[in-house]
């Protein structure tokens, strides 16, 4: 896979795994770096996950978006375990744990295409279990 090329040639089923996958870990990102930056003040996570969450993409965004399936979604419906969260420590670490899940996701994925990929993928993995430590064992 030639992640500069100007289309993806992969099958339509693992473009809409990237897409969904690249998709959850920002998101996760996102919502502890707006955590962080916001209610916490923390400039110094904030901009640590802002750098991290622009490190995970693909290339192109316009293939993967064309082959997005929301509507066939078979299990978009919210689980009984996502509809609540208790705290903000409850919210980031559900948060983190997504984007942990999708980094590991996009690896193992893009290792079938593209090893250089997938290795970048695996270091935003560890780069958030290593946020994840300094946040909630300096906070406990």
């Amino acid at each position: 896979m030639n992640t500069q090329s100007s289309d993806l040639e992969l099958p339509s089923s693992i473009l809409r795994l990237l897409d969904a996958n690249l998709n959850r870990l920002r998101e996760g990102i996102r919502v502890v770096e707006d955590i962080r930056r916001y209610c916490f003040d923390d400039a110094t996570f904030a901009k640590a996950l802002k750098e991290l969450r622009h490190k995970a993409r693909v290339e192109p965004y316009i293939t993967l978006l064309r082959n997005r399936n929301i509507r066939n979604d078979v299990l978009k419906s919210t689980t009984k375990s996502e509809a609540s969260r208790d705290s903000l420590i409850s919210l980031q670490i559900a948060s983190l744990k997504r984007a942990q899940e999708s980094a590991r996701v996009l690896e193992e994925a893009l290792k079938l295409y593209d090893t250089k990929e997938a290795e970048k993928f695996k270091n935003i993995r560890y780069e958030l279990y290593d946020i994840e430590t300094k946040l909630f064992i300096c906070e406990s």
